[in-house]
């Protein structure tokens, strides 16, 4: 999920300045700070064996680059759509503390994308990406500067398919550094979150930008037209796909775990929507040593991050890579598995800039120690350890489909700072424990036990687990959503009976947080949580069930006090900066469309949610700008009718020339199906050269 320019106003406020000799020689560069270390760069061709060319940027050790007669050393792969040319300057940053450490590093264009040859992939994660992936392996593994030893290392993508290249084992492959990555292309990927209906901007803007050349040349022609921009959107083709099944499977670590043979070494976040791959590996992985860490990050580099504290994530990596790759006993191995961020209770603000904490080793997942704390709702909106009586109390909610902005946060997936949820509480049944007695540690899955029914054959559930302040503020600690109509299976959807009482299990998302004395734990159930999940399509109420045989609960994973050991994490150290290179503006911290904008029309009962974002940058050929806007539109009335519409656009500017793309995006929905139209149009100085949409409809198939 994550793009190039990203938190651009965050990716280089400090550092050396870099000078850049040959600067307009792209196919080879020296580079050299002024702390006096040395990088060469040298952008080369990778043969496929069909061939196709992948471009590739390669930095090495001053001395260790082709011809120069140092010895081999070990190489680091990373592999993204991310166009890597334009992304020189986080790229040498990012790179050069491994550099500094004695590996060259690999940077890899995917096919059809950025600097490299052929026609787009068919859609992520495809098996040809990864056929191209072995193919770059061997190669770089037979290159004479390279000792035939290689890891590979991601955030988001690259960290999806360095997993994706450990569950094929190439000979060459020696360990892998996976971050902020999913192991459930179904349930935890951008595309159905929680097996829900899910439109967000990322998925609409990367259908326009797989459509640019690559730069600086920015080559139009037909070749250009064939492979990029007349390739049809990926957005339809994962819609259409709305059972869990082999489409997601194919990829997905979960399904492979006893696959993996290469040694793993997984970071996560827990403002991260991808965290739970990283406790669930941690136990699953049986075939290869695993370690972890898990901090308080968003979707970044853990060195670069937001909220704070971050760390440099690179000490660890190298530690890990000089073991495995070098044969160095850095003492990584020695050490517990898993490393863990214990939030403490906070406000819920959207800017925070540190979360409370601390940092501790425990030995791996899950946690010897842990022990399950059952809480039932009651019928008079309290919270409980006592059992609730033998007779069933029944609530009942109305659906109001366009709640639960609050909830989804500003980029409308389990991820990022959220604001207080008094606003999605107010439409959801509230449980409310007493004030603790004393502070009380969750850490893990906690997971919700309940039996409902609904008026409607469709209908979602979420829950929500969150901290209550004395001053009344509602912080967010977890959550969960659920189609109904998967509670037997997410593969053979069934639809509810109206009416008819069923048992649903629902496992909350990864969270660690400490509840302090004199807070109380709330628990909240709804049926809407818009714009992260698409609304089911009825009016509708539902009906929680609580006491009886197999009351409502909530289990709580509680984690009692011990003396664990500490990790001794460094600081992020300064990095280098690219001369030419440099942020414009940038106008959201996550650098994705976040949410700015709510419209409430009180007559019609419709709602509009706006997530918008913009940036612009410099490089030494031009300029590049580029807008996206979202807007999500629903109705209480009619929910049926929802609509997500994106408007983005690209300008770059170069010398005499001006080249502009633009995407119109609409999803939307009736009672029945799915729609989709897409736009795509390139003007060349002002005068539009192609255009070319694209139309289709589906069954929304119990979504």
């Amino acid at each position: 999920m994550f793009h190039p320019r990203a938190r651009l106003t965050r990716s280089f406020p400090r550092g050396l300045p870099l000078i850049l000799c040959l600067l307009l020689a792209w196919s080879a560069g020296a580079l050299a700070t002024d702390s006096g270390e040395d990088i060469v760069m040298q952008e080369t061709w990778i043969p496929m064996r069909d061939g196709v060319r992948l471009s590739a940027d390669i930095y090495y050790p001053k001395g260790h680059e082709p011809g120069a007669g140092g010895t081999p050393v070990p190489v680091l792969l990373e592999y993204l759509p991310y166009r890597k040319t334009e992304d020189r300057d986080s790229r040498l940053a990012l790179f050069s503390y491994f550099i500094r450490h004695g590996y060259a590093v690999a940077r890899v264009d995917i096919r059809g994308t950025g600097s490299s040859e052929g026609h787009l992939v068919e859609y992520e994660y495809s098996e040809q990406e990864q056929q191209d992936g072995d193919a770059i392996i061997a190669w770089l593994a037979r290159q004479p500067w390279s000792t035939g030893k290689l890891g590979m290392f991601g955030l988001s993508w690259g960290g999806f398919n360095s997993l994706h290249m450990a569950m094929r084992n190439p000979p060459a492959l020696k360990a892998v550094v996976a971050i902020q990555a999913a192991d459930d292309l179904y349930e935890d990927d951008a595309h159905f979150i929680d097996g829900g209906m899910h439109v967000d901007s990322y998925e609409m803007q990367l259908d326009l930008a797989n459509a640019l050349p690559g730069a600086p040349d920015y080559r139009i022609d037909e070749a250009y037209f064939r492979d990029r921009f007349d390739t049809p959107p990926w957005l339809p083709l994962y819609k259409k796909q709305s059972r869990a099944g082999p489409f997601w499977d194919r990829s997905a670590p979960i399904s492979h775990l006893d696959s993996i043979r290469i040694p793993t070494f997984l970071i996560g976040g827990l403002l991260d929507g991808y965290r739970d791959s990283v406790p669930r590996m941690l136990a699953g992985v049986k075939n290869a040593p695993v370690k972890a860490i898990m901090g308080p990050w968003s979707h970044a580099w853990p060195n670069d991050t937001y909220p704070e504290p971050s760390i440099e994530w690179r000490h660890e990596a190298v530690r890990w890579f000089d073991h495995w790759l070098k044969g160095v006993d850095t003492g990584i191995m020695r050490e517990p598995r898993f490393a863990l961020y214990v939030r403490h209770s906070h406000p819920p603000l959207q800017d925070i800039a540190t979360v409370p904490g601390e940092w501790r080793f425990e030995d791996g997942w899950p946690i010897a120690r842990a022990r399950t704390q059952t809480l039932y709702p009651r019928a008079d909106r309290t919270l409980s350890r006592a059992k609730p009586s033998s007779r069933a109390e029944l609530h009942t909610l109305d659906y109001v489909p366009t709640a639960g902005v609050e909830a989804g946060g500003p980029v409308m997936w389990w991820g990022d700072p959220t604001p207080d949820q008094r606003g999605s509480d107010a439409f959801g049944l509230v449980y409310e424990s007493a004030p603790l007695e004393r502070d009380l540690e969750v850490t893990g899955f906690p997971a919700a036990h309940l039996n409902v029914s609904a008026s409607a054959p469709v209908a979602n559930w979420i829950v929500r687990l969150s901290d209550v302040a004395p001053g009344g503020a509602v912080s967010l600690v977890a959550g969960a959503g659920f189609n109904g109509t998967h509670r037997v299976s997410s593969r053979a959807p069934q639809p509810l009976v109206p009416g008819q009482d069923v048992a649903l299990d629902i496992e909350m998302h990864f969270t660690t947080w400490v509840f302090p004395k004199g807070h109380r734990i709330r628990f909240v159930v709804s049926n809407a949580q818009w714009p992260m999940f698409w609304p089911s399509p009825q009016a509708m109420s539902t009906t929680l069930r609580l006491g009886g045989t197999a009351a409502t609960r909530l289990d709580l994973p509680v984690i009692p006090h011990a003396e664990r050991p500490v990790p001794a994490f460094l600081p992020p150290v300064e990095d280098p900066v690219l001369a030419g290179f440099g942020p414009l503006e940038s106008s959201t911290s996550s650098g994705y469309g976040e949410v700015n904008l709510v419209e409430r029309l009180p007559l019609t009962r419709t709602t509009r949610v706006t997530a918008s974002a913009g940036g612009g940058y410099r490089y030494p050929w031009g300029t590049s700008h580029s807008t996206e806007s979202i807007v999500h539109e629903t109705s209480d009335t009619h929910p049926e009718n929802t609509s997500a519409t994106g408007a983005y656009g690209t300008t770059v500017d170069l010398p005499g020339r001006q080249l502009r793309w633009e995407g119109d995006v609409r999803f939307w929905s009736d009672a029945t199906t799915f729609h989709y139209r897409f736009t795509r149009r390139l003007f060349e100085n002002g005068k539009l050269l192609r255009e070319k949409s694209w139309d289709q409809s589906f069954p929304r198939d119990n979504q």
